[in-house]
């Protein structure tokens, strides 16, 4: 029983380069949207497969971090057999956006549904004080 199409142009050199990792195709994990408001900036990311436990954010020196991992084991040891073909993500990945200094964990709200997460950041002026000038008396 053959799994696998047959196509009869098929090379393995070539099928070899279409991997992304050859060709250059961007990653397709945590793509992002960011709309800004009058108010506020509304960050959705897309984490299929991630669980609401797996995803971490946390702010740091001005940027806001989301970290995700993923380790489901889909080999089952009681289940001989090899893989064909496997394309389902395991492991992790990162994304930082830069918020300013006077934002805080408290002014961030975060929402996880059907595979997005979903940020609320409040916008926040940076408050540098101008230093005052001062000048080079004249004699």
């Amino acid at each position: 029983m053959m799994m696998i199409p047959r196509r009869h142009d098929f090379d393995l050199f070539d099928e070899m380069f279409r991997d992304p990792f050859f060709s250059g195709v961007e990653n397709k994990v945590m793509k992002t949207d960011i709309k800004e408001k009058d108010d506020k900036y509304l960050i959705d990311i897309d984490l299929p497969g991630y669980e609401k436990e797996d995803i971490k954010i946390e702010i740091e020196d001005g940027y806001l971090t989301v970290h995700a991992s993923v380790n489901k084991e889909m080999d089952n040891e009681k289940e001989k057999g090899k893989y064909v073909r496997k394309e389902r993500y395991v492991g992790e990945c990162s994304r930082s956006f830069y918020v300013g200094e006077n934002i805080t964990e408290e002014d961030i709200k975060a929402k996880f549904k059907n595979g997005t997460l979903k940020l609320e950041i409040p916008k926040k002026e940076d408050k540098k004080e101008l230093p005052e000038k001062k000048y080079i008396p004249i004699e």
